[in-house]
């Protein structure tokens, strides 16, 4: 890793970029101060696979009916 003024940075901009899309990390710095650091992009995500679980997992056929009144009350804090 090294380290390169704002001016250097501005001037370079392209080479800069192209040092980093190869693999190296450069910080930027401002009066001697670090404001940034240049750092490759990671490689490409890989694409979800659907249906993965499919077969896995099983939803109750009265998943979503409504809930008894004594637990709709004592969620809403009505039933000690």
């Amino acid at each position: 890793m090294r380290s390169i003024n704002m001016h250097e940075a501005k001037t370079n901009l392209s080479r800069i970029a192209e040092e980093v899309a190869a693999g190296e990390e450069i910080i930027v710095a401002k009066a001697g101060k670090p404001k940034m650091r240049l750092v490759p992009i990671e490689g490409k995500r890989k694409n979800r696979q659907l249906g993965l679980l499919k077969g896995k997992i099983h939803v109750s056929p009265d998943f979503d009916t409504p809930l008894p009144q004594n637990i709709i009350d004592e969620f809403n804090g009505m039933n000690p």
